[in-house]
């Protein structure tokens, strides 16, 4: 929570990986080798084409240098989320090929650029001040910026101990800490 009279960002972590586990919860006997209902995810592991667990890996030449690259994808992305340098094999020609233990690192590397990226997102979207009102009771207004191409705008709101306040402001609506005081002791009259 911020200090008196204070605006700052809230840091919420978001996780972005992705995994299926399968377990045969069966308790009479049946057949373990027949289908699940639920398939699981495509698996390869070629030395410069790995998937797994809704990560792709893919070694790439590099087209700036002789060296080679490796851009991981999460499945349906078009995108990669991470493209990094990639070690060149013995031969110093060819790119060292892709193993697990290669694989895992780069998916835990992904993972945490795609959540500090969320992280971003979310800091740039969302403003948080706590401010007292008349009686000295200390109220929390916060401003969300709604991600509408077709319609922007914001929402302010405020937590009371009786209840929760929201009012529709302009897209480009600036809060801090005066103007948070300033709308809590107004009444939370639109603005």
């Amino acid at each position: 929570m911020a200090a008196a009279g204070e605006c700052n960002v809230t840091d919420t972590a978001t996780t972005a990986s992705k995994g299926l586990e399968m377990t045969n919860n069966s308790a009479d006997g049946a057949d373990k080798d027949a289908p699940a209902s639920v398939e699981a995810p495509a698996t390869t592991q070629d030395p410069r084409l790995w998937k797994q667990n809704g990560w792709t890996a893919q070694v790439i030449k590099n087209d700036s240098d002789d060296g080679w690259a490796v851009a991981m994808y999460v499945d349906g992305k078009d995108e990669p989320a991470l493209v990094g340098p990639w070690t060149m094999g013995r031969d110093k020609k060819n790119p060292k090929p892709l193993d697990q233990s290669a694989f895992n690192t780069l998916v835990k590397t992904a993972t945490e650029v795609l959540q500090r990226h969320a992280q971003q997102r979310r800091a740039m979207l969302h403003r948080e001040c706590s401010v007292q009102d008349e009686t000295g009771r200390w109220i929390t207004v916060m401003l969300d910026i709604a991600e509408d191409e077709d319609d922007p705008h914001a929402i302010l709101s405020a937590t009371t101990d009786d209840a929760t306040v929201k009012v529709r402001v302009e897209a480009n609506y600036k809060l801090s800490a005066k103007a948070a005081e300033k709308w809590v002791r107004g009444g939370f009259a639109s603005p």
